[in-house]
């Protein structure tokens, strides 16, 4: 538990409320996302990842910690396993829920950013959804070259604008003092 001790109280209850609000937002976005993606043969979470992805990007952004999205993903695999909301995949949900806050973690850590511009925000939204998309094509789906390159381009897209609403956000937060680094 050496990597909770880094957090205070309330950056535990925002990384709370961030996996709540990725987790809640699905059943509503995921049915809507189905009307386009079903006819092109991708999975819906390809194209509507970003607005669920965005709440892992906000979870770092708001509490300016390493290690921020990997534990709000963390949690939103543990709703998922225990509530059994759209999107679950079993054990496996461990995996593929997890994973894209790996990769904002890491990828911030690689470019040294804290969700501080909105290239970084862009850059951690797209790894979260392409990370999401590749596993859960690896696990479940095993799409045939070309739709997995269309899901993985349209994982990317949807996974930048995730990334741009976000800084958005915080952006808006930070001017009244609510989140990590001041703008």
């Amino acid at each position: 538990m050496k990597l909770l001790k880094r957090f205070t109280v309330k950056d535990l209850i925002i990384i709370s409320a961030m996996a709540a609000l990725g987790i809640a937002i699905k059943p509503v976005v995921v049915p809507l996302v189905h009307l386009i993606s079903t006819p092109l043969f991708i999975p819906s979470g390809a194209l509507a990842g970003g607005l669920y992805m965005m709440w892992l990007v906000m979870a770092f952004g708001l509490t300016n910690k390493r290690g921020s999205a990997t534990l709000c993903a963390i949690v939103q695999a543990i709703l998922v396993l225990i509530t059994g909301v759209i999107g679950s995949h079993g054990v496996m949900s461990l995996v593929s829920y997890t994973m894209p806050g790996v990769m904002i973690d890491l990828g911030l850590l690689v470019t040294r950013h804290r969700c501080c511009c909105l290239p970084c925000c862009f850059l951690a939204g797209l790894l979260a959804n392409i990370t999401g998309t590749a596993i859960t094509n690896l696990i479940f789906f095993t799409l045939p070259l070309i739709p997995l390159l269309l899901s993985l381009v349209l994982a990317a897209f949807s996974g930048g604008i995730g990334g741009i609403l976000s800084w958005e956000l915080l952006k808006a937060l930070r001017r009244y003092g609510i989140g990590g680094t001041n703008i």
